[in-house]
């Protein structure tokens, strides 16, 4: 309950404040499990991102953002869990094999999961090849995946940044990426693999970036 109502205050409010350039809104299901898989330029991309998809979408988020005390502790709270996000520990060794668990069962309970394939956000403003976690996410999970285009939100806040600036940021949704029936009888690795490619060419029409051609490896520092 509270979660509702506090999705449908912040997203609105963060969409006034902001007033993104979004298109593609009808080609995300308006029901059933599906995988939101975006670029990834800025911490609040994760912010922006819920905020402009027409049904709530869950991504994970460090549990420091849910333990603070105070005033300010429970605004943060409110504020992240109005966006809904869902805690993971990254401090424990488990937490990468917890996070799939966990978007698994956001993904069977039929909501909408958000996720880099990059892992980590680009410094340079180039595309890097995707890991092959959101590929394992919609193989097991058995559901579609939407592509997402992120521009500007580097300016909006950057690296370094705690404060987000008034820019204006686009956001395109593509066309859903099924999997159903697509890989049988091909050998796991290489159907993760060859669905990564596909979602992360899909990803860079949206954007415009230039693909690195390598993993990102640099690790982020929020």
């Amino acid at each position: 309950m509270l979660y509702r109502l506090l999705h449908a205050i912040v997203p609105p409010l963060l969409r006034l404040i902001w007033r993104p350039r979004v298109t593609g809104t009808e080609r995300v299901p308006r029901t059933g499990g599906v995988i939101l898989a975006s670029n990834h330029r800025s911490f609040v991309d994760s912010v922006v991102i819920p905020s402009t998809s027409p049904r709530p979408v869950r991504f994970l988020a460090k549990s420091d953002y849910f333990t603070g005390t105070g005033i300010k502790g429970g605004l943060m709270r409110a504020f992240f869990a109005g966006l809904g996000m869902l805690p993971v520990d990254r401090d424990d060794p488990q937490a990468a094999l917890g996070s799939l668990d966990t978007a698994l069962e956001v993904l069977g309970r039929g909501e909408a999961f958000g996720i880099y394939p990059e892992g980590t956000r680009s410094r340079d403003g180039r595309l890097y090849r995707g890991r092959t976690g959101v590929a394992h996410l919609a193989l097991t999970a058995g559901v579609p995946v939407v592509p997402v285009g992120l521009k500007g939100t580097e300016k909006l806040q950057p690296v370094g940044s705690n404060v987000p600036r008034i820019v204006r940021v686009e956001v395109a949704f593509g066309e859903p990426i099924e999997v159903a029936a697509r890989f049988e009888g091909m050998a796991p690795g290489k159907a993760r693999r060859i669905l990564t490619d596909e979602i992360m060419s899909a990803i860079q029409e949206l954007s415009g970036q230039e693909a690195a051609g390598v993993y990102n490896d640099r690790a982020p520092d929020a």
